[in-house]
Parts: C-alpha cells; sequence; structure tokens
C-alpha cells in the first residue's frame, strides 16, 4: 500500500489523525508543518489546505485511484473511516451518534480549549474575562463528555473516530487549567484510550517539537 502523506505538527488536531493512521495501520510518511515558523501560510502547504490550518493530508491511493488531497481534521477522520472500513460505523444510527460527537468536538470542545490555552498561557497581557470565560466553556463540555461516559465505555458506545478527535483536547487539560479528578468517568475514559497502543504511539509523534515550539512561543511572551 502507498503511504499517505500526513502534514503534522504535534497539536490536538495533528493527533487524532496520527491515532487514526495507526489504529488502521496504515502507512504514512509525516511532513512536519512547524507552526511556530509559519509553515501552514506557505503556497505549498494552502494548495493542499486553502484555510491554512494544520492537519492535511495527500492520499495517493484515493477514490477512482486517483490521488487526493483533504484538509480538515474531521473530514479526514471522515475519509480514513470510510477508507477502511474501521472505527466509523455503516449503521446510521451508529454512524449518526459518532458523527454528532465529532462535530461537537470540532465545532466546541477543540476552539474553546484552544482560546482557553491561547489566554491562560500564551497571552502576553492576561485578560481575566476572557481566560475566566473560555476556561468555563471548557469545564461545561467536559461535564457534557464526563455525562455521556456514565454508562459506556466509549462516547458512542463502541470505539470511534469520535473517541480520537476528543482523546488529544482531554490530554491539555493542565493547560487549560482544569484538574480531571473532578470528572470521574471522563477521567476513566482517558485512561482507557490513552493504553491503547496505537494511541500511545501516535501520542509521543514530535514531542521534541512541541516543547521546542512551547518554548519559541513562551519566549516572545
Amino acid at each position: 500500500m502507498v503511504p499517505i502523506d500526513l502534514h503534522f505538527w504535534p497539536t490536538p488536531n495533528g493527533w487524532k489523525i496520527a491515532i487514526m493512521l495507526e489504529e488502521c495501520e496504515l502507512p504514512y510518511n509525516l511532513n512536519w508543518v512547524d507552526l511556530s515558523q509559519k509553515a501552514q501560510f506557505k503556497s505549498s502547504f494552502l494548495a493542499l489546505s486553502p484555510n491554512g490550518r494544520m492537519p492535511a493530508i495527500v492520499d495517493p491511493d484515493g477514490p477512482d485511484n486517483e490521488a487526493i488531497a483533504i484538509f480538515e481534521s474531521g473530514a479526514i477522520l471522515q475519509y480514513l473511516g470510510n477508507k477502511t472500513g474501521s472505527f466509523y460505523p455503516i449503521g446510521q444510527r451508529q454512524r449518526s451518534e459518532v458523527e454528532q460527537w465529532l462535530f461537537w468536538q470540532v465545532a466546541g470542545l477543540g476552539p474553546m480549549a484552544g482560546q482557553a490555552a491561547h489566554f491562560r498561557n500564551y497571552k502576553a497581557d492576561k485578560i481575566d474575562y476572557a481566560i475566566k470565560r473560555y476556561t468555563d466553556e471548557v469545564i461545561r463540555l467536559y461535564n457534557v463528555m464526563n455525562t455521556q461516559l456514565v454508562d459506556r465505555n466509549f462516547l458512542a458506545l463502541d470505539y470511534s473516530i469520535a473517541d480520537m478527535a476528543c482523546w488529544p483536547w482531554i490530554r491539555g487539560y493542565k493547560a487549560y487549567g482544569i484538574d480531571l479528578k473532578d470528572f470521574s468517568y471522563l477521567r476513566a475514559w482517558f485512561k482507557r484510550v490513552g493504553a491503547r497502543p496505537a494511541v500511545e504511539r501516535a501520542a509521543n509523534i514530535g514531542k521534541d517539537q512541541f516543547k521546542a515550539s512551547q518554548a519559541r512561543s513562551q519566549s516572545s511572551i
């Protein structure tokens, strides 16, 4: 099988795609998109991701045996689920539940957690209103997940792309000023998903680059 090109930087949105590729045992090549150097705005990357946001993939073995480029992490997860028939159920009821939680992450958890991390850790002038607003919203969203997981091991009963999408955004809980001990079911789910070998492998990708990027960002504050 021809490897997929993953245009990646070690952030939650990048990790979620690496998790799916590892879970499906799909061969892939890493193409680093250094956000600290604004590589996402280079013309070569914009040709793949017009919005200038990472990640993106290029699958040389796409539909009709022709290469295809895909941007937006949720769309990539759906594409890979359809391609492999894995972690994205075929039944309409089950698929609908997976998609609800996938879109919930893309539209809510990711943006709110990203803003909380920004205003808490990267904004030079601390704005109390912004910190409280986004931290409170992440807490609310964590509570939504915690409630969903009261009677199940995974968000949509079986492990799916919805769990892969959400897990990296729970991984960063300390950056959002949150303690997982306040969310017992969510904490158990986080450990359960994190113990999967594919998740462990994906979560280790780019650790050194991530630390270096954080240091550069902090030094510029």
